[in-house]
């Protein structure tokens, strides 16, 4: 009975695909859960590089008074380096992953933009909305292909106005499953005016403006706050190399590291280290 209720307790992993009402998968850009290599590259590379920064920051503890290692000594360092590599691992791949969902995001968001652009030309021709999508369809095939996220959505989104779906409900569940702040909008405001009769070609047209001159926004931030981006990524290098370099100059030097003062120090350091670069990131994460 315990056992049952503690299951039920368990979280469920949210899914990455959802079967739609038109009766196909469609994809939730909110969580990305990676492939097996791929998990198991982006761990191996994170352990990797938090177990040698371990020793090059904390190995050698437990010499004897001639500077020799012991046996305790080859013990620590690899416990050091498991315990620091499997640390790198936790905070790494989270953030991996949220690289990853929002790069997946900002991949359909040019591309909406784009299907926007199409749609409003296709009503400036005289089509109504539903041909004007069907004409989209086509169009963004021949400029993405059929593996893109918009032309997969498109898809979805055809084969429930074939099915006497409402193009309104198929946009809006677009855009909650997509989280993309304009999509969301866009749905909100043509589910409105789709019902109550607004100029759908006008609205189509300026949300596909202000899309792309956010984008644009975007691009120059991104063009400005680059060299600050690469200086801190230089920044975050620099101290692994030194101390890399300082350790190699000599024996003696480097026994400084592994005495109570050097330890606390490095200590200091690290957590010193680890805080800067996330308020680094923080700093230079700017939203539009």
């Amino acid at each position: 009975m315990r056992k049952g209720i503690c299951m039920s307790k368990k979280k469920e992993r949210e899914p990455q695909w959802y079967m739609s009402e038109v009766g196909v998968p469609v994809y939730n850009y909110h969580v990305y859960h990676m492939k097996k290599v791929e998990k198991i590259i982006y761990i191996l590379l994170a352990f990797v590089v938090g177990a040698v920064v371990a020793y090059l920051f904390y190995g050698g503890i437990g010499k004897d008074e001639l500077g020799r290692a012991t046996s305790v000594t080859y013990v620590l360092d690899v416990v050091i380096m498991v315990v620091v590599g499997s640390a790198a691992v936790k905070l790494f791949i989270p953030v991996r992953r949220e690289q990853l969902i929002e790069k997946k995001k900002n991949v359909l968001k040019i591309q909406f933009r784009d299907l926007l652009d199409s749609v409003s030309t296709s009503l400036s021709s005289g089509q109504n909305v539903t041909g004007a999508f069907i004409s989209a369809y086509d169009d963004l095939q021949l400029m993405y292909g059929e593996d893109e996220s918009i032309i997969k959505e498109l898809k979805v989104i055809i084969d429930g106005i074939n099915n006497n779906f409402e193009i309104e409900k198929l946009l809006m569940n677009l855009g909650e499953r997509s989280g993309v702040d304009d999509i969301q909008s866009f749905a909100n405001v043509f589910e409105t005016a789709y019902r109550k009769g607004g100029n759908i070609k006008d609205i189509i047209k300026n949300t596909q403006q202000i899309i792309a001159d956010k984008m644009e926004i975007e691009s120059e931030i991104e063009t400005m706050v680059a060299a600050n981006q690469m200086e801190q990524k230089i920044m975050m290098i620099m101290p692994i190399v030194i101390v890399g370099m300082l350790k190699m100059l000599g024996e003696d030097f480097a026994e400084n590291f592994v005495t109570p003062t050097g330890l606390v120090a490095t200590t200091i350091g690290v957590i010193a280290f680890v805080t800067a670069y996330f308020v680094g990131k923080k700093i230079l994460d700017i939203k539009v």
